[in-house]
């Protein structure tokens, strides 16, 4: 598996992976504003840093996470200073259960330290209990204090890994 920023050519692939990757969740998070939200790649990677998953090393895309770098970026959700952050965490349905989400989400702590922050927050939903698992055995600690609704029937739920 390779884990590496993703390239202009990717951006459509990955897209649809999360699309598909969120779709698959239960729960009411998914509107139409917010698949386009998902989807638009090619906006993130200008506003933020987005990594992609292959699976061989030279095979197609499977998994696609945004690191927000700090507070600045448009994609920032409740970051303090010296924290980056976490969001739009997708692996294929077909790749799930393989490392994917794990090799993804080490890579943005990776490139956490490289930036000099002092930690890595994200949120998830109730219903994402495999990525809390995965966050919880990363070293993640909740983080309730960070909890928030973006709108009223998703509630979100905050983790942070303390960069040493």
């Amino acid at each position: 598996m390779k884990v590496r920023i993703a390239e202009p050519q990717e951006y459509t692939r990955a897209g649809q992976l999360i699309v598909a990757a969120y779709r698959a969740l239960p729960g009411a998070h998914l509107d139409a504003g917010y698949e386009a939200e998902l989807a638009d790649v090619e906006r993130r990677a200008r506003e933020a840093e987005v990594m992609v998953a292959l699976v061989p090393d030279d095979g197609p895309v499977v998994g696609c996470v945004t690191l927000v770098p700090d507070a600045s970026s448009p994609w920032a959700e409740l970051l303090g200073p010296q924290e980056a952050g976490v969001r739009m965490l997708a692996v294929d349905p077909s790749a799930q259960g393989q490392g994917v989400g794990r090799a993804l989400v080490q890579a943005c702590v990776t490139r956490a330290k490289q930036l000099g922050r002092a930690a890595v927050l994200l949120h998830t939903t109730p219903w994402m209990t495999a990525a809390q698992r995965l966050y919880a055995s990363l070293g993640f600690e909740r983080s309730q204090d960070r909890d928030w609704y973006p709108v009223p029937e998703v509630p979100l739920l905050a983790y942070r890994y303390r960069i040493d």
